[in-house]
């Protein structure tokens, strides 16, 4: 027998749910990016070299991809809101560490704490929108989600700038840090995991969902969300997160202040180019792969102009540049969009990790690769970088551009052979511009 609905779908209280949620991740976004303009300020404070620097964020990155997993498991059995609180916490507490950390021992356990709230809070907000609205209005509203959750990246650039140099490390992150207990608050107040009337979230048993976990993974479909995430995010992640500041300051020459409103350009960017984008997501179902294959190409050939003009870039070139990798965020928004056609909505706590995983991964991988070129060729430290340096550094995304790409391309003609054997009929709606549905699982999904 269905649940009895007791609220609308995708109406007002849908959107008051969903602004609570994206308050949420909004915060996690600003704690994740906090160190984009602490870098240099942190490797003071600490006494640490660039790949000590790198490991702050690749730890926290790590953290987080290697917790999707278990995450979106958790998710699907004790529902969204039990996850954005222990988020909430779990952010809060390692915040708070960090801003009286004083040596790099004392640091590294803060972001990883701090990772492990950030894992769990975007698959919840994914989960409330799924179960609050209409499917015509799910791709839009995830759109908004990421890029509107880029405010928290906006605050980090400026505000968050200003005020360390205001207020100093300990009381700014302090500060930052106490936004959480705001948040957990309305969550308890506001936040309902369903619009149906159910008592507690339905447990599954942690057996059957590692076995529907095999069948996401099998998925065809799933892998291509993944790697169209890995593919289209890690370039804004390292720049916005660790790299782009110090490139813009020790490599291009630009002045702190005028480093920071690039980094503002490209966040703002996001939020416009997904509006763009959820509406031709939206519009063209069918062609949503090749649209993420697109941004991928521009980005690279954004970076290639950057990386090969002699000597410092012009400031519209490097315009251009953030501009241009800013449209891979929303651009790898879609692969949730994609994992949403392959999967039922009760599966969606595991798609939704699994999608995760690839951006996070790549950006990890890039970052700690990017450190360990400039400590091999510049061994005298952070303030010995040159513009030579970080280019040489930052090439090493081509790497990840190149493994993306074939992926993408291979799981895409995948993906449709699997819809063509499993959901006759699928692949004529989507060219038609209309979403597909997922029944649930059959007997031969995902093998």
């Amino acid at each position: 027998m269905p649940a009895e609905q007791i609220h609308d779908i995708g109406r007002r209280r849908a959107w008051a749910i969903w602004a609570v949620a994206l308050s949420v991740y909004i915060l996690a976004v600003f704690h994740r990016s906090s160190l984009g303009v602490a870098g240099l300020l942190a490797a003071e404070r600490f006494q640490i070299a660039a790949t000590q620097l790198a490991f702050f964020t690749v730890l926290q990155l790590l953290v987080y991809a290697g917790m999707q997993i278990p995450v979106g498991l958790l998710l699907d059995r004790y529902g969204a809101k039990r996850m954005l609180l222990t988020g909430l916490v779990l952010m809060t507490a390692g915040q708070l560490a960090f801003a009286f950390a004083t040596s790099f021992a004392t640091a590294v356990p803060a972001r990883a704490v701090l990772g492990a709230g950030d894992a769990m809070v975007f698959v919840s907000v994914l989960r409330l929108v799924t179960a609050w609205f209409l499917v015509r209005q799910a791709p839009m509203v995830t759109q908004l989600t990421g890029q509107l959750g880029q405010l928290g990246a906006i605050a980090a650039a400026g505000p968050l700038a200003l005020a360390l140099d205001r207020l100093g490390w300990t009381r700014t992150f302090a500060m930052a840090s106490s936004v959480g207990l705001v948040l957990m608050v309305a969550v308890v107040l506001l936040v309902k995991d369903s619009p149906y009337r159910t008592t507690e979230v339905v447990k599954v048993k942690m057996r059957a969902l590692a076995r529907t976990l095999r069948s996401v993974w099998g998925n065809p479909g799933t892998r291509l969300g993944m790697w169209s995430h890995f593919t289209s995010q890690f370039s804004v992640t390292v720049f916005g997160m660790l790299w782009g500041y110090p490139f813009l300051v020790r490599g291009e020459g630009l002045s702190p202040r005028a480093a920071g409103l690039l980094l503002m350009v490209m966040t703002g960017w996001v939020v416009v180019s997904g509006l763009v984008m959820g509406s031709l997501v939206a519009r063209f179902p069918f062609y949503r792969s090749r649209i993420v294959f697109g941004v991928v190409v521009a980005i690279a050939t954004a970076w290639t102009a950057v990386l090969a003009w002699p000597g410092a870039a012009p400031v519209w070139l490097l315009v251009v540049l953030v501009c241009t990798i800013a449209v891979g965020g929303p651009a790898s928004m879609v692969g949730f969009d994609l994992a949403r056609t392959f999967t039922p909505a009760e599966a969606s706590g595991r798609a939704n990790g699994v999608v995760n995983i690839g951006g996070f991964m790549a950006s990890l991988l890039t970052m700690a690769l990017v450190g360990l070129v400039l400590d091999l060729r510049e061994p005298a430290g952070v303030a010995a970088y040159d513009l030579t340096d970080f280019k040489v550094a930052l090439s090493t995304q081509y790497l990840f551009w190149a493994i993306g790409g074939t992926q993408i391309l291979r799981y895409r003609r995948r993906a449709l052979d699997h819809l063509r054997r499993v959901h006759p009929g699928a692949i004529e709606t989507m060219k038609r511009g209309e979403p597909f549905v997922h029944p649930g699982f059959s007997d031969r999904e995902g093998v």
